[in-house]
């Protein structure tokens, strides 16, 4: 069987157990071992370059609406998941049991590297899209920084299993988390780093939005996934290069997402770099 052929069965494995694990998901840690355990061989295998030459090859193939569509499905059902598993961490904490996967030890090293040359200071106002249940990212600043971190979430369940965690884990930090949306936070004009999660659907929307809304001097942080990694995370896109300028691209060949770095663009700049997809 052709490598692509044998990938395509693969992914559709992948987008079977996956529906089957959030369908299944109650308000309690039943399903989380297993959940875990799939997401963790997922991690593995979206981080593995040997099967990249099957990804391009397959990627040929994305004419096809059953491929494309495959690769959606997957993108979002695995996505969904991630967020499951946040909540399966915060119930399992909260509870007495405290478990690191294979996952979030993936993400908790990516974030040392997060914004480059630009660092976050014990004077710095984060804000992080796609908090999640479980608010690691928040919770790593904060600590190693004492910047002031807010979180937003569209999830009301995220937020208050993330509240729960804060007391637990971030007594004395600066982080507050909210179900707001970003025209509603009355830090956003003051925000000097905001990191979008990976998994937001429509981060770029967003970050056209945010544009009016943020200073000048703004620094965001896009976790995104292309080729391969675009089967667990959404892909960067085109930006207005009249509003925002791409200043670097942080890879991560063994992590599960890497890191597109924007500043606006100044009146000098507009119309300069061209922000080519990868």
């Amino acid at each position: 069987m052709h490598a692509s052929a044998r990938l395509q069965q693969l992914l559709q494995k992948y987008l079977d157990r996956f529906t089957n694990l959030a369908e299944r998901y109650d308000g309690t840690t039943q399903y989380s071992e297993e959940l875990e355990s799939v997401i963790d061989d997922y991690s593995a295998f979206i981080t593995d370059q040997n099967n990249q030459k099957a990804y391009e090859q397959l990627e040929e193939l994305t004419a096809v609406s059953s491929v494309a569509l495959l690769a959606e499905r997957l993108r979002e059902v695995s996505a969904r998941c991630v967020a499951l598993m946040e909540k399966y961490r915060a119930l399992k904490l909260l509870s007495g049991i405290g478990e690191q996967t294979d996952y979030f030890k993936n993400i908790e090293s990516c974030i040392e590297t997060e914004f480059g040359g630009f660092q976050i200071t014990a004077q710095s106002k984060v804000l992080m899209i796609g908090s999640g249940s479980f608010p690691m990212t928040p919770l790593l600043i904060a600590k190693r920084t004492e910047a002031e971190v807010v979180g937003i979430d569209i999830d009301a369940e995220a937020v208050r299993l993330g509240r729960k965690i804060l007391e637990r884990l971030g007594g004395g930090l600066r982080i507050r988390l909210e179900k707001l949306f970003i025209e509603q936070l009355d830090m956003i004009k003051d925000a000097t780093h905001i990191i979008f999660s990976s998994t937001v659907a429509s981060k770029y929307a967003l970050l056209a939005q945010l544009h009016p809304l943020t200073n000048d001097e703004v620094v965001v942080a896009m976790r995104f996934g292309d080729q391969l990694k675009s089967l667990f995370n959404y892909p960067r896109e085109f930006v207005d290069e009249q509003k925002w300028r791409l200043k670097d691209i942080i890879l991560h060949p063994d992590h599960v997402f890497d890191v597109a770095l924007y500043k606006k663009a100044q009146p000098a700049m507009q119309g300069g770099e061209r922000n080519e997809r990868l």
